[in-house]
């Protein structure tokens, strides 16, 4: 049985037009911290990024920050981190997000949000990892995703057998304990990839 040490958390650089948003992050953040779980998130330290990771921070949890050198300054890297990893670029990036998380939760964001968890989707379909994915559905951010897959299964693209459990979370109180119970089910050997995912495909 695995047990849930780090959640890779995907969210926005802004902070969106919603003040739930920023509140979940930061409940996302304590919750974390007063479970001794490790965050791994994209290391900036604004918008949404930097409310999750500097709410670790204020209830004694730790940070684990990966960010590419041409983003250091634009989503202004958070120094406070237990370890800030600097990498060349994107693609290195996700596989050490990957590498160090044992879920992911994607909380609002944009198209990198959005492009970060659809790829932990990819990589799971093609039976790269077993890890859980969470939508964290504040005030029905993710409602158009679910719509869109449940419409690509409809139309057969997504086909039997090719499916991907994602879990959704309404509420960030169910976040963590959904993740726990996911993990529980999920191999040491399964949570890890044999090669990276560009090899294989």
């Amino acid at each position: 049985m695995s047990k849930i040490k780090s959640i890779c958390v995907y969210c926005g650089s802004g902070t969106g037009n919603d003040p739930a948003y920023v509140d979940a992050a930061k409940a996302l953040g304590k919750a974390m911290a007063e479970q001794g779980i490790t965050l791994v998130y994209g290391g900036g330290a604004i918008g949404l990024m930097g409310a999750v990771a500097y709410a670790v921070l204020d209830h004694g949890g730790k940070v684990h920050g990966i960010i590419p050198k041409f983003l250091m300054s634009r989503e202004r890297a958070l120094r406070g981190t237990h370890e800030l990893v600097v990498t060349e670029n994107m693609h290195e990036r996700k596989q050490k997000m990957f590498e160090a998380a044992d879920a992911f939760v994607a909380l609002p964001g944009g198209i990198g949000t959005l492009e970060e968890v659809v790829e932990q989707m990819t990589w799971a379909q093609l039976g790269q990892h077993r890890k859980p994915i969470l939508l964290a559905n504040i005030n029905g951010f993710w409602d158009p995703l679910a719509s869109l897959l449940l419409h690509m299964r409809r139309t057969e693209f997504i086909r039997y057998g090719l499916d991907v459990e994602i879990l959704k979370a309404e509420r960030v109180e169910d976040i963590i304990p959904k993740l726990k119970t996911a993990v529980a089910m999920v191999s040491e050997r399964d949570k890890q990839m044999d090669v990276t995912p560009a090899d294989k495909m």
